[in-house]
């Protein structure tokens, strides 16, 4: 068998990248990269083990993009808040991407440097132990659960229109809140639920 010709680990996570973006998660496999680099999957194993290392270099290329450098001279919460849109923009380019960020939050090197960064914002504001961890797990937790929801059913999507229409004698609450809910936008969605959780995370601080 003749020698393959040298990938880097980028060019294989971008084409990995462009199956899921074109067939979804469920058609990433060692077959379908392989032909989108026009070589034998045979070939493909020379540089990967096998689909779940494909994963990590995918959330690797995407996460990659995210700069984690806080912004200079705000306060604190204003550069949590701007860590956490660019953690957004990012992943909602490529929405298919986001379980595998769960899968593999332990082992990326970008998702780590943005965490550390949201720690150490956190650390300045004077948010110490238990309480920061339990704050930058709910962040990273909110920001995945978040962008998930708004790909799968946004708000002014058809399932809230399903809501809205239930009975008031039986969903009284639900029925309004859907009503009320089909007039906010991704943006609105996003941030006032960020700031919710922003005034929760500082809400007992003495």
């Amino acid at each position: 068998m003749p020698r393959p010709r040298s990938l880097t680990q980028t060019q294989i996570a971008e084409a990995a990248l462009t199956v899921i973006d074109r067939d979804g998660l469920a058609g990433l496999s060692m077959r379908a990269v392989a032909k989108v680099l026009g070589m034998s999957t045979m070939a493909l194993y020379r540089y990967v083990d096998d689909r779940h290392e494909l994963e990590g270099l995918v959330v690797e290329l995407v996460l990659g993009a995210v700069d984690p450098t806080p912004p200079p001279a705000a306060p604190w919460r204003a550069r949590i808040e701007e860590l956490v849109e660019r953690l957004r923009t990012v992943i909602v380019a490529h929405p298919e991407v986001i379980p595998l960020t769960m899968t593999h939050r332990h082992s990326s090197h970008a998702l780590l440097r943005w965490s550390e960064a949201v720690a150490g914002t956190l650390a300045e504001a004077g948010i110490e132990g238990a309480r920061r961890a339990i704050a930058l797990r709910g962040l990273l937790g909110y920001v995945i659960g978040a962008i998930q929801l708004e790909h799968r059913g946004p708000l002014s999507g058809p399932g809230t229109s399903a809501i809205a229409d239930l009975p008031s004698d039986t969903f009284p609450n639900m029925a309004e809140t859907a009503r009320s809910a089909r007039g906010v936008t991704p943006d609105e969605e996003f941030r006032g639920g960020l700031s919710l959780l922003l005034n929760g995370i500082t809400s007992d601080q003495s």
